[in-house]
């Protein structure tokens, strides 16, 4: 029976933990050099919305240029800031509640330039 998984070196006692995809060790590995997101040509926006979502208000945060590591670390820490719930999905922020003044300020105090989209 053959397996679905590439095989190959996962350790060596040279370089410590592989990279299942280039085989390198982490530390050098390339495939999440090439990974990186490029950032949105509009830039970060910030957005409020209730389509589809019964009436309620969702503030949208769109074209943050982070991996989805850092992506839902920031999620996290906007989500904290705003004493709400929420989600992060396809590179998107959805905060639950209208906090799109809130979410700026934190945006802005994290060195991430946001401009707000929508009425």
């Amino acid at each position: 029976m053959k397996s679905s998984s590439p095989g190959g070196l996962v350790y060596s006692t040279d370089g410590g933990r592989m990279c299942p995809q280039c085989r390198r060790p982490l530390a050098d590995c390339q495939c999440k050099a090439a990974a990186r997101p490029v950032p949105a040509p509009g830039g970060v926006r910030v957005s409020r919305e209730t389509k589809g979502r019964g009436g309620k208000a969702v503030t949208v945060v769109k074209g943050l240029p982070l991996d989805d590591d850092a992506l839902a670390a920031l999620g996290k820490q906007l989500r904290t800031a705003c004493g709400s719930g929420g989600t992060v999905k396809d590179g998107v922020i959805e905060v639950q509640g209208d906090h799109c003044d809130r979410i700026l300020a934190a945006l802005d105090k994290l060195g991430h330039r946001a401009k707000r989209a929508g009425g």
